[in-house]
């Protein structure tokens, strides 16, 4: 059993984080150096973008987690640190500050950085004022870290969970930054997680390779995958469980744990997508396998038509139908039905491929609330799947025409 709990990423026992004005970000009351610290010794694990363009950060983490251990983990917002010639050594710079300050070994420290793509980061704002950031985590810091990642984002985001695991409380808690250029394929965006269960490296990526599968890749915003996409675990061991190291009921345990984190993050992301007045849920069942039903419910909430009707609050089924017929798979569409949900209701408007009479002014209703579950039947197996997104506004186009400038 789980349990809803706060504190983010200092839930678990162990940790500590927090978050500065370093001085990347010309505004001076948004956070831009966010740091997260264990005490003792963590297994580390990470998925990262396919992007075949990323960021300098992602390359450095990875190396350093190469041996599934970690202390640390430092972020900045406002520069994404990709695309520039000395990417490698900045962000190498930045894991060597870091644990200057903290008393630890260079590679022993995840790094990540969002922001504008291809500006050069200086690492004198970082340099200058890590020391101060190392010396002001505490064990409620998580909601400083959560804001010194933000870019676009209009929310923090942080989530916590408590279950057990070989008969001890154990605590499992998040941040994530996502707004824009989200279409991961792998993970989404920025995610910390931390867990004071002890598990193995090899366990901890196997648990989480698997879980980003039906989590992060089935969210999309726009359509963008970005550079600098990261989700990293560290899990220290200091709930005193024996080591997760092979599957079974713990394993499991844990990995319904760090699901319940994930999809949470998930909707976070989505429902704060830039512009976005709406959280966007569709609920597939019914398709012959999973590949079925994971690339058709994210078709659906990829659909740019899709999303502006959901904005306009218009029941225009037609969009929906389309982009299960693009996906890429075989679906009957004669057997397709489709309705639209919120606390306001539930209306069927397809079914069997065809329309059927409804009321629009219901429907209309129904879309209006900022949280839409589109539901789809393809009825033709026993595979479900659940991908996330928002609508799209005419904010959107707003954010991104100046963003960089």
């Amino acid at each position: 059993m789980i349990t809803q709990i706060k504190g983010g990423v200092c839930a678990a026992k162990g940790f500590k984080a927090g978050g500065i004005h370093c001085g990347i970000r010309k505004n001076r009351t948004k956070r831009d150096l966010a740091l997260i610290v264990s005490e003792v010794p963590a297994a580390a694990a990470g998925v990262y973008t396919k992007n075949l363009v990323k960021g300098a950060p992602i390359l450095v983490t990875q190396k350093n987690i190469a041996n599934g251990k970690a202390r640390a983990i430092v972020c900045n917002s406002g520069n994404a640190n990709t695309c520039n010639a000395n990417g490698i050594e900045i962000a190498e710079a930045m894991c060597r500050v870091t644990g200057d300050a903290l008393g630890i070994a260079p590679d022993d420290v995840v790094v990540a950085s969002t922001g504008v793509i291809g500006q050069p980061l200086s690492i004198d704002p970082i340099a200058e004022h890590i020391g101060e950031l190392a010396a002001s985590v505490t064990s409620d810091g998580s909601a400083y870290a959560a804001e010194a990642i933000m870019t676009t984002d209009t929310k923090k985001k942080e989530v916590a969970y408590s279950f057990t695991a070989g008969g001890k409380e154990c605590r499992i808690g998040g941040i994530a930054k996502g707004s824009g250029m989200i279409h991961p394929n792998m993970a989404t965006m920025l995610v910390f997680v931390t867990t004071d269960c002890a598990i193995s490296a090899e366990m901890l990526q196997k648990a989480l390779s698997e879980d980003v599968k039906t989590s992060f890749n089935m969210v999309s915003v726009d359509g963008d995958t970005s550079t600098n996409d990261t989700v990293c675990v560290l899990a220290n061991g200091m709930a005193g469980n024996l080591e997760i190291a092979d599957e079974g009921a713990d394993f499991d345990a844990f990995a319904e744990a760090l699901h319940a984190v994930t999809v949470e993050l998930c909707k976070m992301i989505a429902g704060d997508g830039e512009g976005a007045t709406k959280l966007l849920t569709c609920e597939l069942s019914g398709a012959p396998n999973a590949e079925t039903a994971q690339t058709v419910a994210k078709s659906v909430i990829c659909s740019s038509l899709t999303k502006a009707a959901m904005f306009g609050a218009d029941a225009n089924w037609g969009r929906i139908l389309c982009a299960i017929g693009y996906s890429g798979v075989f679906v009957d569409v004669n057997k397709v039905d489709v309705s639209f949900r919120s606390k306001a209701g539930e209306i069927l408007v397809c079914k069997g491929g065809a329309g059927v009479d409804f009321s629009e002014e219901t429907a209309k209703t129904i879309l209006t609330e900022s949280e839409i579950d589109i539901v789809v039947a393809l009825n033709d197996g026993d595979a479900s799947a659940t991908a996330w997104g928002c609508d799209l506004t005419y904010d959107y186009v707003k954010i991104n025409g100046d963003y960089r400038t």
